[in-house]
């Protein structure tokens, strides 16, 4: 695009798939978790959830990178765990300078919010060994896997659903996904190159 002359056209296609459950959430408590990259994807329901606020229940945001130097959007992160109507926490794999915060991996902040087994819906981005084990400790809480979201991340070509680089078994994270229901995929995830 940089080497393309004023008045020159170019062709963009999309959004393809789908997005974040966020109608289908509202009046549950909405659990979002998210590892290193993961929140990149995860802002704009963020952002959803707090300018509606009144349409969930609780609301918590749980995010962890590898080291303080890799957090991502800290300035809004800390806005985020200001907030009284909700609750977000961070954590590092590894401590670093100046960093006063939890370390560990994401999965382990499970532990420290209150989980609704009946009314939580759990949107989870990150890497995928980070999503398993979160989607396994979510299970055990009693968060059924329907209500479980993730969103995954595999060789994109075409956009279509045409070419099949990003084919999961029976879907096409294009035109599928991203964001797919964790009960339709839990097989899946667990296989490289399905």
């Amino acid at each position: 695009m940089c080497a393309l002359r004023r008045g020159r056209s170019i062709g963009v296609r999309g959004p393809f798939g789908n997005g974040w459950p966020l109608d289908e959430a509202r009046g549950r408590d909405v659990l979002v978790v998210a590892g290193g990259l993961g929140l990149a994807p995860l802002r704009p329901a963020i952002y959803h959830l707090l300018r509606h606020r009144e349409r969930y229940g609780r609301v918590a945001i749980l995010y962890g990178a590898r080291s303080p130097g890799e957090l991502l959007y800290r300035r809004e992160l800390e806005r985020w765990c200001a907030r009284r109507e909700v609750e977000a926490r961070v954590i590092v794999d590894r401590t670093g300078p100046g960093w006063a915060g939890p370390v560990g991996v994401v999965p382990t902040l499970l532990a420290r919010v209150k989980v609704s087994s009946g009314s939580t819906m759990a949107m989870v981005c990150g890497p995928e060994v980070m999503m398993r084990f979160t989607v396994r400790d979510l299970e055990r809480l009693g968060v059924a896997s329907e209500r479980i979201f993730v969103s995954l991340e595999r060789d994109m070509k075409c956009g279509l659903g045409l070419c099949g680089h990003c084919q999961l078994g029976p879907h096409f994270v294009c035109k599928d996904g991203p964001v797919l229901r964790y009960d339709r995929v839990a097989e899946l995830i667990h296989v490289r190159e399905v």
